[in-house]
């Protein structure tokens, strides 16, 4: 009976001893572990070092450089030390239920521990693994998409070019409707492989796209209405950039044109960015529509005395239009007589020119003009009518039109001298009378 108890004895410290070797060797191949995988992140790091000036580029965005060759070095250097703290977790995480596992006590804690480590990378294995049928379905989709997408911008670079035409589809939509085009076939492709993106019915997800719905439904209702009058805009084709235009009280040239906006710079100036759902409630008025192929009409009025023939009216004005710069000599210009008035005649000049953007330049020198021809003809211009007490002796026309020897017209109307008694009116006829 003794030597049974001595031989159990015995036994006991052999299997004890073993376990001390045991874990005397996993803790010497936990230390090999660690210093390699120490030498290995040095080694990465040495070669980054070295490759920085070679073989790792800098990030750019076409000529603009985003991030150095050095600052990539660095990132990358912070991945490997990242990457070396990652494996020495994952070495203690091993080494200890290990260790443990070489003693009866723990050993039920310690399969109990492994089964928390091993059910984590089970469950992603087995989730990645049944995810390949729909992540190969997503791959196809993606690049189904990317030769559709490249086949339109061909496309429509053709169009552009005018390799490719259609009867009615206006050049200035080929950008808009290839924008727009591209838009729908990504929606396109998103709206697909929704079903075949991980969680898509789970209620987090669904949860999401309700949070996201709401929010675009209630925060961009004046966006979608501006994109929406955009889209109008760029189909009926009112004006184009470099069209001079008003745009309800705002007129000047068209500098921008988006989906969102329209930027107007006025005759002043000044930059105008006007909403384009206000640009399709407005009227719209475009200057350079037809202006270079059958010219922008300007007019402008006049009232004359009945006493001066209108056929004299006539000749002056034509005369006042031709004599000013940027009117077209063809189609000449016309007169029309809009209005037999108490005390005269109204006149409208209209005139043709091919510049829109100088229209109130035009008009300027055009009236200082029909000024020069009628003072030239010793013509008074009434505008609208003459209603004042007038010295006869002056006329409305300059001086220095005047003949030196013209005699003065109708009766000179004096005031008394005498300031302390009634203003007597004295009438004094002239050299006509």
């Amino acid at each position: 009976m003794q030597a049974i108890l001595m031989r159990i004895k015995q036994a006991g410290s052999d299997a004890l001893f073993i376990r001390l070797l045991l874990t005397v060797v996993a803790v010497l191949f936990l230390f090999f572990i660690m210093k390699m995988i120490n030498g290995l992140a040095r080694k990465l790091s040495r070669d980054l070092d070295s490759w920085s000036a070679t073989h790792i580029p800098p990030i750019k965005i076409q000529t603009f450089e985003l991030i150095s060759a050095d600052r990539v070095t660095e990132i990358l250097k912070a991945f490997v030390r990242a990457g070396r703290f990652v494996l020495w977790v994952i070495a203690l995480y091993v080494f200890i239920p290990v260790v443990l596992s070489f003693f009866p006590g723990p050993r039920e804690i310690v399969r109990t521990y492994l089964g928390y480590i091993i059910a984590p990378f089970y469950t992603i294995l087995r989730g990645f693994l049944s995810f390949i049928p729909n992540l190969f379905f997503i791959g196809l989709v993606g690049l189904a998409t990317r030769y559709v997408l490249k086949f339109t911008r061909l496309f429509f670079n053709e169009m552009g070019k005018g390799n490719i035409t259609f009867s009615g589809f206006h050049q200035e939509w080929v950008q808009p409707t290839h924008k727009l085009l591209r838009l729908l076939i990504i929606v396109l492709a998103v709206v697909v492989v929704s079903p075949y993106l991980p969680g898509f019915g789970s209620p987090a997800f669904q949860g999401i796209s309700i949070f996201f719905g709401v929010l675009l439904s209630l925060g961009s209702t004046a966006a979608i209405a501006n994109i929406v009058a955009g889209l109008a805009i760029t189909y009926m084709r009112p004006f184009k950039v470099g069209d001079r235009v008003k745009i309800a009280d705002t007129m000047g040239d068209v500098i921008e044109k988006t989906l969102l906006i329209t930027r107007v710079r006025t005759i002043k100036n000044v930059e105008v960015t006007i909403p384009n759902s206000m640009v399709l409630g407005s009227h719209m008025i475009n200057y350079s529509a037809l202006a270079s192929e059958d010219g922008l009409i300007l007019h402008t009025s006049i009232t004359i005395g009945y006493d001066v023939p209108w056929r004299q009216v006539h000749e002056l004005l034509v005369s006042a239009a031709r004599s000013t710069l940027n009117i077209l000599q063809e189609p000449p210009p016309f007169i029309l007589q809009t209005g037999l008035n108490d005390y005269s005649v109204s006149y409208e000049l209209n005139v043709y020119t091919a510049k829109a953007h100088n229209l109130l330049t035009i008009l300027s020198e055009l009236h200082q003009n029909i000024q020069d021809k009628f003072n030239e003809a010793n013509i008074e211009i009434m505008s609208p009518s003459y209603a004042a007490l007038r010295d006869g002796n002056q006329v409305t026309i300059p001086e220095n039109y005047l003949p030196k020897s013209a005699p003065p017209k109708g009766f000179r109307i004096l005031r008394a001298e005498s300031q302390k008694t009634v203003p007597i009116l004295n009438i004094e006829k002239s050299d006509n009378d």
